[in-house]
């Protein structure tokens, strides 16, 4: 979502840190490009103006202006006035789940994402927090709605379930038999989906403000679809006059609108970002974190999002197997399929690349190279094609296997060999933690950076740290020798 403004940020801050001395007047023309940046970017202009007023308070002094790196210090101010913006590092953006059965009331407009979002934030509590969950509809309007919330409790665990739905039954009454449900099913967490329209209504706040004196939700959450711009910051102001509301979540951040709602929503309102919506998966949700959302913004990447992706998708036993043949050296086409898998399920190329500092270096380098999620899927099917005696020895793919590999999975012979050269990089990498361990292996690797691993193939290429049982740090698979159809990382 926020590709562009990072991107026009990214440049205006190259052209300030590559200076060696700032003046004052530098610094207020980078401002003034910030800020036509931030409107463009359809941040509401009284948040553009305060943000830019603050900054440049701080950035506008002899401090910065004659500090050993002039240009970091502005980038620095410009992150913290970021964050602040967001609500700040401290911002308190847990869910009150104390007193059983804690009530989570949802709000939104319809198509916002209400019902989809309750499944996830369900799930969420189920699995992160251990609670049990029940989900209720009250949306009697549209068509499958309640069925709809219904499957996605099904597919949400063992521990979240749905109340069983009742023909003819009004919102009011559906909320005092949901607590009921809730208190006699010893539920931790009860989450009221309740109905939206296509535009804001009398009849609609009502009814909400009906649910919300029989509820006396712990937690009133407005779900807002961030691709609406602006029209989601007035939603949350009209939302906020006539419900008490504890905080949002904005949905559709994976897609390709501009964000200014997502930096204007929390200082127009003052109420805290909760949770973000990051894709139509079922755990495509996130705790709102306002330092990470800002070092993403700037390029400064998102390591801890990306750990955690990487824990969530972390399998004990794979991983002590893996590090057992790492010991021995070994590493066949069977462990490579299970990295490509790992990458896939941790949001591809793109999403574990946008976490990475230099994200925006490395980003240019894989688009200068045709890189993409397609071709890890690609490289699976590679694998795929290969008998399981093959995967295992990789040293019988001679010319005519490698044919028909190629046959089955739909690609060149030369895709094939592309692929069987970053595994052999890939081995040797293995081989060589096996023999000097991790010391030996940074030496080689020699601190290249994403961008110059991406580019280059170089022989940093392969895997990302914490994968596959304790991977070599810098490596990403895919990213060593080139994928299939990159020519080993350079455009042909």
């Amino acid at each position: 979502m926020f590709d562009t403004l990072s991107d026009r940020l990214g440049g205006i801050f190259d052209g300030l840190t590559g200076r060696g001395a700032l003046s004052e007047k530098d610094v207020t023309a980078a401002l003034r490009e910030i800020r036509v940046a931030l409107l463009e970017a359809d941040v509401a202009l009284p948040v553009v103006k305060d943000f830019i007023a603050g900054v440049k308070e701080r950035a506008v002094g002899e401090e910065v202006i004659r500090s050993v790196k002039p240009g970091q210090q502005v980038v620095k101010i410009v992150h913290d006035g970021l964050v602040e913006m967001l609500g700040g590092e401290e911002a308190d953006t847990s869910l009150r789940i104390d007193s059983p059965p804690a009530i989570v009331m949802m709000a939104g407009l319809q198509g916002s994402g209400k019902t989809t979002t309750t499944g996830k934030l369900a799930r969420r509590l189920a699995e992160k927090e251990r609670k049990k969950v029940l989900v209720a509809s009250l949306d009697i309007r549209r068509p499958a709605a309640m069925e709809q919330l219904a499957i996605l409790a099904e597919q949400a665990g063992e521990n979240v379930s749905s109340l069983p739905i009742i023909e003819g039954q009004l919102p009011a009454d559906i909320t005092r038999r949901a607590i009921n449900a809730a208190k006699l099913g010893g539920h931790d967490v009860l989450i009221l989906d309740t109905a939206g329209r296509t535009t804001l209504d009398e009849q609609m706040m009502g009814e909400a403000a009906e649910v919300a004196d029989i509820a006396q939700p712990a937690e009133t959450l407005l779900v807002a679809d961030s691709l609406t711009g602006q029209d989601a910051v007035e939603t949350a102001q009209r939302f906020h006059e006539r419900l008490p509301l504890t905080g949002l979540v904005l949905t559709r951040m994976d897609g390709d609108g501009r964000g200014g709602a997502a930096l204007s929503m929390r200082a127009v309102t003052g109420l805290p970002i909760k949770f973000l919506g990051v894709s139509e998966k079922l755990d495509g949700i996130e705790a709102f974190d306002a330092k990470r959302l800002a070092g993403r913004i700037l390029g400064q990447g998102d390591i801890v999002s990306l750990v955690e992706k990487a824990a969530e998708n972390y399998d004990e036993e794979k991983a002590e197997r893996m590090a057992k043949k790492m010991r021995k050296g070994e590493f066949d086409l069977e462990d490579l399929r299970d990295q490509l898998r790992q990458m896939q399920k941790m949001g591809g190329l793109g999403g574990i690349m946008g976490m990475m500092p230099g994200a925006k270096k490395a980003k240019q380098a894989m688009d200068a190279a045709n890189m993409d999620d397609k071709m890890l899927a690609r490289q699976e099917a590679i694998i795929n094609s290969m008998t399981p005696k093959e995967r295992k020895k990789p040293a019988l793919l001679n010319a005519s296997r490698r044919k028909r590999i190629a046959a089955g999975a739909g690609v060149s012979v030369q895709d094939v060999n592309k692929l069987m050269k970053m595994h052999k990089q890939m081995s040797g990498m293995m081989k060589k933690m096996g023999k000097g361990g991790m010391k030996g292996l940074m030496g080689q690797m020699g601190g290249m950076d994403p961008a110059a691993m991406a580019k280059l193939g170089g022989p940093g290429g392969g895997q990302l740290p914490g994968l596959g049982g304790g991977a070599a740090p810098g490596q990403l698979p895919g990213l060593g020798g080139g994928l299939p159809g990159t020519g080993g990382g350079k455009k042909k």
